[in-house]
């Protein structure tokens, strides 16, 4: 009895995982790698990520078998007599070159993604993040109400004990921020009081939230879908419980939320 239900919990896990997988953009259990790309940059962050591997690994093997060689053939026991040769012009040149043309083929690449990242789109929407101890804060100043007022909300993590079924521990909250796909999206990032760092990684966005400035960057989704994210820089006791969840909906979608939340205003 008690084999068939850590059976059928392993199986449950397993589903469980898959289903994470394919509907939402979060961490899974033993993950060792990237979270699929939902926008230009998260793509170009992806492709530089494993160009540069082929270098690094192409790099380490033969360094590795370089010094295999010479450890093998240079001991003491083979040459009981130590070489007297000092330096080779040839050979330092060799080795000054290569690798300063390996570094020319990864700055170019990396440059032109710096300058992506950076890119300033004219954008259909801004949105306003301003993160608090321990929160976030949204704010949509495109869209006013007759009242004159605008979109505004704070999303707090769900507690452990409201969570519902398939819902991420310490990942969900319990108002999401809505933004459209094939749209382009600026935001800007602020703090109210300490340090705190606006994190997606499906989006390559990482903007540091600094008390008394402005960060800006440019969004473009791809892909409809749900995306996690988490404060990436210490602002505390309660640091780790201040999760970011993004739904991407298409603009048809978007715009009768936006509808709705002028109504409730």
């Amino acid at each position: 009895m008690i084999k068939s239900l850590k059976k059928v919990t392993l199986i449950n896990f397993v589903l469980l995982q898959i289903i994470l997988t394919a509907y939402t953009d979060a961490a899974v259990t033993w993950q060792k790698g990237f979270q699929d790309p939902a926008t230009p940059v998260a793509e170009g962050i992806l492709k530089f990520h494993h160009d540069l591997m082929f270098i690094l690994i192409f790099v380490v093997i033969f360094v590795s078998c370089i010094l295999l060689k010479i450890i093998l053939r240079f001991s003491a026991k083979i040459n009981k007599t130590p070489s007297s040769v000092v330096h080779g012009t040839t050979i330092e040149v060799v080795w000054t070159l290569i690798p300063a043309i390996i570094l020319i083929m990864i700055a170019v690449p990396s440059f032109a993604l710096l300058y992506s990242v950076d890119e300033v789109v004219d954008p259909a929407i801004t949105v306003k993040v301003v993160g608090h101890q321990w929160y976030w804060s949204y704010e949509y100043g495109d869209y006013l109400a007759e009242n004159n007022e605008f979109i505004n909300f704070d999303s707090y993590i769900v507690p452990e004990d409201e969570l519902g079924i398939g819902d991420l521990r310490l990942l969900e909250v319990d108002n999401r921020i809505i933004l459209p796909t094939e749209t382009h999206v600026r935001l800007i990032v602020t703090s109210a009081d300490v340090l705190h760092s606006w994190t997606i990684p499906s989006f390559g966005v990482k903007l540091d939230a600094c008390p008394g400035r402005l960060n800006e960057a440019s969004l473009f989704i791809k892909r409809q879908g749900i995306f996690y994210g988490q404060c990436s820089e210490i602002c505390g006791v309660n640091h780790g419980f201040i999760p970011i969840c993004v739904e991407a909906v298409t603009i048809e979608n978007y715009i009768f939320w936006v509808c709705e939340k002028l109504e409730e205003l």
